[in-house]
Parts: structure tokens; C-alpha cells; sequence
């Protein structure tokens, strides 16, 4: 008798409800594909921009030169992740591949999304991501780093919300994540 294991080669997305989720992805075979500078701010204003017009509305993220984070609320749906984040991945991988003369490169590794539906795995998740150029030992304070929420979060939110969120520990957190040292 013959039996096949199904092997996925991709995270499932299951994305029928509206809600919370916290997205990563990494660049193909997590290569360093968006230096500091005018890539990763390229990188950076993108995900904001593209967050916007397809109606997420996003409460961390920090990203780097091969990946990135985000929590954000869907609108509706959660179904407008997939094209929202076809059309980042697309409209990145061009502009990066147009300044590298770099035609037809592979920029992006799939991405992984969870739903948030447990308000202490959620704060735990907001604290990691706000922290996570800390995490890669980028900056000593995250507010510190320029491609993640933490400053904006900080001026945006009340003292006690910025206290309480950053008083959650994340040393249990499972997030997919990638190092930065090469």
C-alpha cells in the first residue's frame, strides 16, 4: 500500500474572518536584500502606505534588511491580506531589483499570519514586535530605531497603555523571526 504524507510547502492562511493578526516574512533564503538607508525607508513607507489604501490598520511593525513584522486589524474580511501583501511584495521586489540591476531576482519568502483572539497573547505579540529591533540588538531603547512603531506608538499612546503593553514579556512569544548577522 502506497501512502503519501501531505508536505505543505507554504504556511496555511486561513483568513475567512476579520480580525488581528501578527504577519512576517522573510526575503528568499533570508538574504540581506534591503540595506539601511534609502532601501529599508523604501521598504518601510511601503508597508505603510500599501497598509492604508487596501484598509489595514496597523499597530506595530518593525522591519529589516531580509524581514518583517506587523499586527494589524483587517478591514471586513481578513481575504484583502493576500492581495495587500501580493502587491508589497511585487512593488518592492521592483524597485529593489530595479536599483540592484538585479532583473527577475527572488525578493520574497512567503509569509506567516496568525489571528490574535487572546488579548494576553496579543499584548505579548504588540510588545514583541514594538521590541524587536532591540531583540536583534540594533538599538539599546526601541524607540530608537527608525523602521518600527515604537516612537509613534509612544507619542500616540497614553503613558499607562505604553507601560502596560511594554510590561508583557515576550520571552515565550512564537513568532517566526530571523537573524540579522551575516
Amino acid at each position: 500500500m502506497h501512502c503519501e504524507k501531505y508536505w505543505p510547502h507554504a504556511p496555511t492562511h486561513r483568513l475567512s474572518e476579520a480580525g488581528t493578526y501578527i504577519v512576517t516574512a522573510a526575503t528568499y533564503q533570508k538574504e540581506h536584500i534591503f540595506p539601511d538607508g534609502a532601501p529599508l525607508e523604501m521598504l518601510h513607507r511601503a508597508l505603510l502606505e500599501l497598509a492604508y489604501k487596501h484598509g489595514w490598520a496597523l499597530e506595530a511593525w518593525a522591519v529589516f534588511p531580509n524581514h518583517y513584522h506587523f499586527i494589524g486589524h483587517s478591514p471586513g474580511s481578513a481575504d484583502s491580506l493576500v492581495p495587500f501583501l501580493r502587491e508589497f511584495h511585487s512593488r518592492t521586489s521592483k524597485a529593489i531589483n530595479r536599483r540592484d540591476r538585479t532583473a527577475g531576482r527572488h525578493v520574497w519568502q512567503n509569509f506567516f499570519d496568525t489571528q490574535l483572539t487572546h488579548e494576553h497573547s496579543y499584548l505579548a505579540r504588540l510588545n514583541y514586535v514594538h521590541q524587536n529591533a532591540v531583540h536583534h540588538q540594533l538599538v539599546p531603547v526601541a524607540n530608537q530605531y527608525r523602521h518600527c512603531s515604537a516612537a509613534w506608538f509612544e507619542r500616540t499612546a497614553t503613558p499607562a497603555q505604553v507601560k502596560n503593553i511594554y510590561s508583557f514579556k515576550t520571552d515565550q512569544v512564537n513568532v517566526p523571526d530571523f537573524e540579522l548577522s551575516r
